[in-house]
């Protein structure tokens, strides 16, 4: 007879520094979906897995159970190399809105399965949502015919796909437990495999607003996720990549998706030249692993012709309409920016834009309504902030540096002063540093 496994006894197990079996990680897992499982001991699990680590093993069968704890994906019928992409998350990260409609422009389907905002970083799925009548939670069947019409879709976590990741996501943000390499591992591969991908490209931030600060800790967790990955025979990379400063020139949801309006439609900002590099960087490599281009070199240069020539523009215009949403906000997006109050911070003195915590701007940005207060809260759709100078830039006395943007005039005096105490102007220029510091792939394991 199969012995009963205790919560707690699981809890406790990993807490003492103890390996958990198959088992008992399948056990509180089922639990936790079942509803069997509080809250409050799901959260200590969490916090003993962010103190203790978790073995290879061990983040494998977690990785398994939370992506075989609802319903998975099965991409067979759509008779292509499927692929995606996941980030770390970041400020200003709006790589996805871009990547999508270019690989499927390239041949490619793209079934993005993505998430809300953690942290102190936007989640895609708000973005989406800021678009009128688009529709994230769309069934299995749904995606499927999505993919199969226009080669990308771009969904949440309904009820019953990834359950488990979907209720741990929530308690991440809320137990300080949202920077474990284990955890963030588990969640991104969960929802990865239960997407049934053939290709797989991660981009995992570093530097100060990164959730791995250090390029040793992003190093392992890409590494982590690659093993995961290719174990499960998923091709998969990842590019360790700057987080010094928010991408682009955005940071906050409906402007996110104003500022991708823009490039695909062929405006381009001159701000919005690292967000471009980038998501040419990532979708070129899954060009290349897709088998459409000889390189990642190669590959980067077809994603960047395809969103030069309109192509995947219209990728994208057609995902949106088959989501339900309305693409005529996309004439004028400017438009539709409605935010109730906004305010500019100015520079106090000459020089050139030195360095910020990234993390303190992430956490400006998301108390102006972008974020959230409390798992499954809303968000403000105009709360944000514009970038007007990167690092490196010079900078004179009274020049603008940042616009600040709410729905609440009252919530714009904490960011205004946050952003004032992290942003230094200093009289010597930056070195200036590529945006891609490295690549890993299964032959560096």
């Amino acid at each position: 007879m199969q012995p009963v496994i205790h919560p707690i006894d699981v809890i406790l197990h990993k807490r003492d520094g103890k390996e958990l079996s198959s088992d008992e990680v399948q056990s509180f897992m089922h639990g936790v979906v079942s509803g069997e499982i509080s809250d409050a001991r799901i959260a200590s699990l969490l916090m003993a897995i962010f103190q203790r680590g978790l073995s290879r093993r061990e983040l494998a069968d977690l990785t398994s159970a939370m992506r075989y704890s609802g319903e998975v994906f099965d991409s067979a019928f759509l008779q292509k190399f499927t692929v995606d992409k996941h980030s770390t998350g970041g400020v200003g990260d709006k790589t996805s809105l871009l990547i999508a409609p270019i690989v499927a422009a390239a041949g490619l389907a793209d079934p993005m399965i993505s998430g809300r905002s953690l942290g102190h970083t936007g989640g895609t799925l708000d973005k989406m949502e800021t678009i009128p009548g688009y529709n994230t939670q769309l069934s299995l069947e749904e995606f499927g015919r999505v993919i199969q019409q226009c080669g990308a879709s771009m969904i949440g976590q309904t009820k019953n796909l990834v359950p488990a990741d979907r209720i741990l996501y929530a308690l991440r943000d809320h137990t300080g437990t949202v920077e474990s390499p284990y955890l963030i591992t588990a969640s991104i591969m969960s929802k990865k495999l239960a997407s049934d991908l053939n290709g797989l490209v991660l981009d995992v931030k570093t530097g100060s607003g990164a959730f791995m600060k250090c390029e040793e800790d992003s190093e392992l967790l890409a590494r982590l996720m690659v093993s995961t990955g290719e174990d499960s025979g998923t091709r998969t990379v990842a590019l360790l990549t700057r987080m010094d400063e928010p991408l682009g020139r955005f940071s906050g949801n409906w402007v996110e998706v104003w500022e991708c309006v823009d490039i695909l439609q062929g405006r381009p900002q001159p701000l919005s030249a690292d967000v471009i590099d980038l998501s040419l960087e990532l979708a070129g490599w899954m060009i290349f692993i897709g088998g459409k281009a000889g390189s990642p070199a190669a590959g980067k240069a077809l994603a960047h012709e395809l969103l030069q020539n309109g192509e995947s523009y219209q990728h994208w215009l057609r995902m949106v309409e088959l989501h339900g949403g309305d693409v005529r906000v996309f004439d004028d997006p400017a438009a539709h920016h409605k935010p109730a109050a906004s305010t500019v911070l100015r520079a106090d003195r000459d020089g050139f834009l030195a360095r910020m915590d990234c993390t303190e701007v992430g956490w400006a940005v998301q108390r102006l309504g972008a974020g959230r207060e409390v798992p499954g809260g809303p968000v403000s759709a105009h709360a944000g902030i514009e970038m007007h100078v990167k690092i490196g830039d010079r900078i004179a006395i009274g020049q603008p540096l940042i616009t600040l943007f709410s729905e609440d005039a009252a919530l714009l005096a904490e960011p205004e002063r946050m952003l004032r105490e992290t942003l230094r102007i200093e009289e010597a220029a930056p070195e200036r540093r590529q945006i891609v510091r490295s690549v890993i792939t299964r032959n560096d394991l």
